[in-house]
């Protein structure tokens, strides 16, 4: 064991020799628009993207959905090829080649080998997965889909953007229910930190809006089951009562800070920490006051070199649970003391809901954007202040402020816990 932790140490005292990474662009295909710029000015301005569930004919308890809307697959991919993905990986396909427009970085056969593709997905093709055992009960084996596997498996998203685009690098996916985005995009960090890739295309995809995902969390009695869309997801007030199922993808270009120089890329910030933990407590569950979080997160301020004080802003994982919200603010307060009465915490699922696997990607291009902006978005529908959640949830309004740096947390099913950390760029 002594010799165990003392490599361990040797490791992290050498944190000279790491490579710096930096976010070069940004995509997002989500229930508050299909570009940044909308996507932007919607969450600044306290938009809500959740409204009646109407994709779906049966009658469930769960009234409400943030759902993606005036989506065209066909701008970014054949119609011949949309045939062959589920939706989830139609999201990630049009985020990608957003981002990558937007970093205004072409692969070619040069750099082909050095460019990778990592991003999560919680629970993958769950639309197909409903679609073909309905063809297979009816019409027998024969008539389901030979695309069936390729369209349902959960790293497709990842291996069709690394298609689609060429990228010829690292090629990964990570699922770990709600913290697949925010584990994919500090996986893909340690790829470029490490030397392995000088660009990562990052993030997470999600399309859980169907029959058996809303009727396994309405089962669970994790879904809030106010039928008003004004008022349904209100994370850390009094009332909450479950989160609010959302769907899309949020994607990074992630790119070696030389690299980036070297082609005289925009940079938005520098992506310099992550932290990842378990709770091994239960499998839906927090651990007793967030403890596993509070890891993650004190993991992350290590990794970054940084100081709790140093942190402006976090984007909460902020769910509109009675456990998350309650067991994440008790994990803010270990690790940032009195600071965290301090900081500004929000949860932007109050207006794009809960992407569950995208969940991590969209939040770090809210978290992003958040530094680029000056601008912390807000948590909005909060009306009562909960005795347990007591910090500074920045209520329905965006609030200009300094950010310096910005904490992004994510929390999944199984005791997943994931933190990142981006800061302002400074040479």
């Amino acid at each position: 064991m002594q010799l165990l932790l003392s490599g361990v140490t040797n490791k992290r005292e050498d944190i000279k020799l790491k490579r710096r990474v930096v976010v070069t662009g940004l995509g997002a295909i989500t229930p508050l628009g299909n570009d940044i710029n909308t996507f932007w000015d919607n969450i600044s301005n306290g938009v809500s993207g959740i409204g009646l569930l109407t994709r779906l004919t049966d009658e469930f308890p769960a009234k409400v959905a943030a759902e993606v809307k005036d989506f065209q697959p066909e701008k970014y991919i054949d119609p011949k090829e949309t045939k062959k993905m589920d939706r989830f990986t139609q999201y990630a396909i049009a985020a990608s080649k957003l981002a990558m427009e937007d970093a205004n970085l072409n692969i070619n056969d040069e750099n082909a080998h050095r460019v990778g593709v990592w991003i999560g997905s919680g629970i993958g093709g769950m639309e197909t997965y409903e679609q073909q055992y309905k063809v297979y009960q009816e019409k027998g084996y024969r008539r389901v889909s030979p695309f069936f596997v390729p369209m349902l498996i959960p790293d497709m998203a990842s291996g069709q953007v690394s298609i689609m685009l060429g990228a010829k690098g690292m090629n990964s996916c990570t699922v770990t229910a709600c913290a697949s985005g925010t584990n994919s995009i500090g996986d893909a960090f340690k790829v470029i930190q490490r030397g392995d890739a000088d660009v990562m295309i990052t993030g997470g995809a999600e399309a859980p809006i169907t029959t058996m995902a809303v009727a396994g969390f309405s089962a669970a009695r994790a879904l809030s089951f106010n039928p008003d869309p004004e008022t349904a997801c209100r994370p850390f007030d009094k009332n909450r009562d479950g989160f609010i199922m959302g769907e899309g993808s949020g994607i990074l270009v992630i790119e070696e800070l030389e690299h980036a120089l070297n082609r005289g890329a925009k940079i938005y910030a520098e992506l310099v920490g992550y932290g990842a933990t378990g709770d091994a407590h239960h499998i839906t569950t927090p651990a007793p006051e967030g403890e596993g979080g509070a890891r993650a997160m004190k993991m992350a301020l290590d990794d970054a070199n940084l100081s709790p004080e140093e942190i402006s802003y976090i984007n909460a994982h902020g769910t509109s649970t009675p456990y998350n919200d309650m067991f994440e603010t008790m994990a803010i307060k270990s690790v940032f003391g009195d600071h965290a009465y301090k900081l500004a915490v929000s949860s932007t699922k109050s207006m794009t809901g809960h992407l569950l696997g995208a969940a991590g990607g969209v939040e770090a291009v809210i978290s992003v954007l958040a530094i680029e902006n000056q601008l912390v978005p807000p948590t909005i529908n909060y009306s009562e202040a909960d005795e347990a959640c007591d910090l500074d949830y920045v209520p329905n309004k965006a609030r200009e402020l300094q950010v310096e740096a910005v904490l992004s947390n994510s929390l999944g099913f199984g005791g997943h816990n994931a933190s990142i950390i981006f800061k302002k760029f400074s040479k």
